[in-house]
């Protein structure tokens, strides 16, 4: 399974390809224009972001702004009527349901994101225009005249009230049976496992998912926090669960930008973050994988700005996190100095390139495989127009990152030693090694003063086939130097009778054979891929 994050509208409002009038909806997510290119690019799943019909705060309408992603559900059992390209009653159904058949027919799946945390009421001061008109226990009650909010939006749906759990149970099943989706990615997902005020994943929501025969068939991915300590749940949601993978996230972003402390953590995420995920029969597929998403800045914008810039957004650039783990290389913001571009372009190819070979599944944002940027707005939830949609001419300084994309994306699918479940049994098919070629020492594990790791991937045997027979693959030398300063590495000799580069950030690939017990030379903040060639 390979995510890929995108927005009904950013994802088409700007493909030439696709009629004007079609742009920006449902049939344009379904076009052949769209599904072709992610197709080509090697993505298995598309995860939209929220398609149930939504509303904009009153707040945002007085600055002459709408809520553009969406999180502010109001109905639940139907696809947002913004997105359907006629704009004629009822039509957003059947655009939604043709949609799905189209990207199903190309061999794509469909993953909702879903809001069910929150409503469009907001606090009491909202506005009533659905729930709470029919009943206030749809919101949990402090007893003090107010509701509670765990996730920061007013008013936090109270999902173990039975009749509230049987609407959201209800409305999954719906999507499910009836517009044929293959999962869901459920935002601030322990809001909805509270059992009264306090998390209880024993409690009525996760206990009614599991036991139920339709949605424990399908794909559940929890963002596993919410507004509060109390609600930041990584690694703790149950099997059946896939959970966005924050520690992911930022070990990558701080490695990459030269604050990590030592290369353990990295170790452990590539690996499939078995400390988080190796218990309680999950395994690290479990852990969705992520260097960036929706909210924050694009892959870009991470390695070109070190300061927000969300004064558009009309909040006096307030809004949106402070803590970005990003570096601009030197300057902030967009710059002609070559040596800063070019040290940008490499370090956003390392972090896609961690990204999309690391255990469990990948998830790549939209745009981030073409260049796309924000400038700077890390919160662009009210920017419905070019800040957000995503451009479809490519450009040419950013079509490294597309290549990359594409080239790791289908190694991936047809490597196993690249797209391992859990490590073999009774054999080492993971090798750490240290730029010596020698294997990693305790020293220089608890190191913080390491920059260069290398993993040999051995594909020879990995598992068994059908008939029990030893499964054989290319074995893969990889290499992550994130120091300041060019590094040697060994290819080392014993393991192949000739290195092929794959994949290099800091240099064009000559397709010439290495030999084995040879050295090569890293720039400061590369990534290397090596295939082992053997016979």
């Amino acid at each position: 399974m390979v995510i890929y994050e995108a927005h009904v509208k950013g994802l088409t409002m700007l493909n030439p390809d696709i009629p004007e009038h079609e742009r920006g909806s449902f049939a344009a997510v379904g076009h052949p224009s769209t599904i072709d290119y992610l197709k080509d690019l090697g993505v298995s799943s598309l995860e939209l972001l929220p398609t149930q019909h939504f509303l904009s705060e009153p707040a945002l309408s007085e600055r002459g702004l709408v809520n553009y992603w969406g999180y502010n559900t109001i109905g639940f059992f139907a696809p947002h009527a913004g997105y359907s390209s006629s704009g004629t009653r009822g039509q957003q159904i059947t655009e939604f349901k043709k949609m799905v058949k189209s990207l199903h027919a190309a061999g794509l799946e469909v993953i909702m994101d879903v809001v069910y945390n929150h409503t469009a009421e907001g606090d009491r001061t909202g506005p009533t225009v659905g729930f709470r008109g029919l009943d206030g226990a749809y919101y949990g009650n402090t007893g003090s005249g107010g509701y509670v909010d765990v996730t920061g939006c007013g008013n936090t749906v109270d999902v173990s009230e039975p009749q509230v759990l049987r609407l959201v149970m209800d409305s999954l099943r719906y999507w499910v049976e009836e517009m044929h989706v293959d999962g869901f990615r459920f935002d601030l997902a322990p809001a909805l496992t509270r059992n009264g005020p306090h998390v209880d994943l024993n409690g009525p929501f996760l206990a009614a998912v599991h036991q139920d025969p339709v949605l424990r068939e399908v794909k559940l991915i929890a963002e596993p926090w919410d507004a509060t300590g109390e609600g930041y749940l990584v690694g703790r949601f149950p099997p059946l669960w896939c959970e966005w993978n924050d520690r992911f996230r930022d070990t990558v972003r701080d490695f990459w930008r030269g604050r990590a402390g030592g290369v353990r953590e990295l170790a452990s995420r590539f690996s499939g973050s078995r400390d988080l995920y190796a218990v309680e029969g999950r395994l690290p597929l479990a852990s969705v994988n992520f260097v960036t998403a929706h909210d924050g800045y694009t892959l870009r914008d991470l390695v070109t700005y070190d300061e927000k810039r969300n004064h558009a957004n009309g909040e006096h650039n307030r809004d949106g996190t402070d803590d970005n783990r990003s570096w601009s290389c030197g300057v902030d913001g967009e710059t002609d100095d070559g040596a800063v571009n070019a040290l940008r372009h490499r370090q956003a190819a390392n972090m896609l390139s961690t990204l999309l070979l690391s255990t469990g599944v990948p998830m790549l944002t939209a745009g981030d495989e073409r260049g796309r940027t924000q400038a700077g707005n890390n919160n662009a939830f009210c920017q419905d127009n070019e800040t957000s949609w995503m451009s479809w001419r490519l450009d040419p300084e950013w079509r490294h990152l597309y290549d990359l994309s594409r080239t790791l994306l289908r190694l991936r699918s047809e490597h196993r030693a690249l797209n391992q479940p859990r490590a073999s049994a009774g054999h080492q098919d993971v090798t750490w090694l240290q730029p010596s070629g020698h294997e990693m020492t305790e020293a220089a594990w608890h190191d913080p003063q390491t920059t260069t790791l290398g993993v040999f991937l051995t594909g020879d045997p990995i598992g068994v086939d059908a008939w029990g027979d030893g499964c054989r693959d290319t074995s893969f030398l990889l290499w992550w130097h994130a120091g300041a300063h060019p590094v040697d590495v060994l290819l080392p000799a014993s393991r192949a009778d000739h290195y092929l580069e794959v994949v290099r950030t800091d240099a064009v690939l000559t397709g010439e054979k290495l030999e084995p017990g040879g050295t090569v030379s890293l720039l400061d903040r590369t990534f290397a891929m090596f295939a082992a060639v053997s016979g």
